[in-house]
């Protein structure tokens, strides 16, 4: 992208942030539910960053402006953002300042932070109300002011949510939500509002398409002690959808009716809130109406632990997933050398194999394929005409995925082309080390990820290298490739996107 646009759209919300009072303004890459991948309506970050990356947060000020992002997007926003005016700020990495630090240190006795509090956690949101509210700083979340400056945005989507067969799910909706009751109940909860997709279409046995490569619909639901409500756009709701809601129990409310629903709703208790999970705006929302109780949504580690049925259809659905990338290396190791292949082109190939596959619903990311130096963005994508030609030497890295009805895959690996160098085979032999001993690795009750990591790091850091990102994570049932609360890291990151 030209990076006189960038600047020009800058130019033009500063303007903005002139007339509305606002000193500093924050656009983070979330959705109104704090998605990790969101639909095209929502990536204002990138519209005035340049930068593509799936995680970032952009501050723009009267004359400064800057990006922070974790390790696996240094390179990528270095490239983006060079010329733009914008700052480079590398999460973790020592002596560089997370955003809130930067405020605290900048921001001054009278001055304004503003942000779209729908697009904005809780968790960050409160604290830096709390921080700010010390150096007497103000917050303002009630407007998104880059609608007004943001040409030809995308329209909000609005796909079809359906029912998945319950043979598939082993459990119906109504029995997950009276698994979700009993939590409330110990928690002293008398109601649950949940903003987060996956657990929403866990809840409700649902699935829908408004997130790219993620079988999720636009919603938020309030669940009671007796009653569920779930809020969705009425050009997602089919008949059949309509009646299925009916037949359990499921009061459907219209999406943008969620605000106006909470501040008439008479609440006869405390809510539970996940601040990690939920909109700043409907936190501070609820909290206005009735005492929170705050900590995990109870659906989430409910969600993580697959039941007999959901296990049955993941085994089958890896190997018929293994079957298409065993194709495509055949494919590739046959044909590399002989004729042009470029990284979109093998790319294309494999997405192709997968397509064919029985049950396939869509991709569960983009895939990405790099070669050579490419590989070491860990989320590079190859683009036409501008990627590079694989040829009969070094190595190619793919990770990729698919949705399958039945299951969710995630598989990366990394295929020798030909000649390769002593370094590569030591750094490629360390790797297989590490997977090997976290593969084979019998360890205690109560232990975490925490624990784990260093069997798969400790022969990488024996020659004195890394890599900047997660080793393992947890993967959804026809859902979110990346889904928690299990992870394999040695850094404690709870409460923020990093991913893997």
């Amino acid at each position: 992208m030209e990076n006189g646009k960038i600047r020009g759209r800058l130019k033009r919300l500063r303007k903005r942030m002139k007339e509305e009072g606002i000193d500093y303004y924050m656009i983070p890459t979330s959705d109104y539910h704090q998605s990790e991948y969101v639909h095209d309506f929502f990536k204002a970050r990138e519209y005035f960053s340049g930068f593509t990356g799936s995680n970032g947060t952009l501050l723009i000020g009267e004359n400064t402006a800057g990006l922070w992002t974790d390790g696996r997007y240094f390179i990528q926003a270095e490239r983006e953002l060079e010329g733009t005016g914008i700052t480079l700020f590398k999460l973790q990495e020592e002596g560089v300042p997370d955003l809130a630090e930067y405020l605290d240190r900048n921001m001054q006795p009278g001055q304004t932070l503003g942000f779209d509090g729908r697009t904005q956690s809780a968790a960050q949101g409160l604290l830096l109300e709390r921080e700010l509210a010390k150096k007497g700083v103000a917050v303002r979340y009630e407007k998104d002011l880059t609608e007004d400056v943001w040409e030809d945005r995308p329209e909000l989507p609005a796909h079809e949510i359906f029912a998945l067969p319950e043979a598939l799910c082993g459990e119906s909706t109504r029995e997950k939500q009276e698994r979700v009751r009993k939590k409330m109940e110990q928690a002293g909860a008398e109601y649950l509002l949940l903003g987060k997709l996956d657990d929403l279409m866990w809840l409700f046995n649902s699935r829908g398409g408004d997130v790219a490569c993620n079988p999720v619909a636009l919603s938020y639901g309030l669940l009671s002690r007796t009653q569920a409500y779930l809020f969705v756009r009425r050009q997602a709701v089919t008949e059949t959808f309509r009646e299925y809601a009916a037949a359990n129990g499921i009061i459907l409310k219209d999406y943008h009716e969620i605000v106006k629903f909470l501040e008439a709703f008479p609440f006869q208790g405390k809510i539970f809130l996940d601040p990690g999970n939920i909109s700043y705006t409907l936190y501070k929302t609820a909290a206005s109406r009735t005492a929170p109780v705050e900590g995990k949504n109870p659906t989430e580690l409910l969600k993580a632990v697959k039941n007999g049925t959901e296990l049955s259809e993941m085994e089958k659905v890896y190997v018929k997933d293994s079957v298409a990338v065993t194709r495509f290396i055949f494919w590739l190791k046959r044909n590399v050398g002989k004729k042009r292949i470029t990284e979109s082109m093998a790319a294309a190939c494999l997405d192709g194999l997968r397509r064919e596959t029985d049950g396939f619903l869509d991709l569960s990311f983009p895939t990405i394929s790099a070669y050579k130096e490419n590989a070491a963005m860990m989320h590079y994508e190859a683009i036409p005409g501008k990627d590079s030609e694989i040829k009969k030497e070094g190595m190619l890295l793919l990770d990729s995925g698919g949705q399958y009805m039945g299951g969710t895959t995630d598989v990366t690996r990394t295929v020798v082309l030909g000649e390769i160098n002593d370094e590569m085979r030591k750094h490629f032999t360390g790797v297989v080390m590490g997977l090997l001993r976290l593969s084979d690795a019998r360890f205690l009750y109560g232990c975490s990820g925490r624990n784990l990591d260093i069997l798969a790091r400790g022969p990488l850091w024996d020659l004195c290298i890394d890599y900047k990102c997660g080793t393992g994570h947890g993967i959804g049932y026809i859902l979110n490739v990346h889904e928690g609360p299990q992870s394999i890291r040695w850094r404690f990151t709870e409460g923020t996107k990093e991913k893997v």
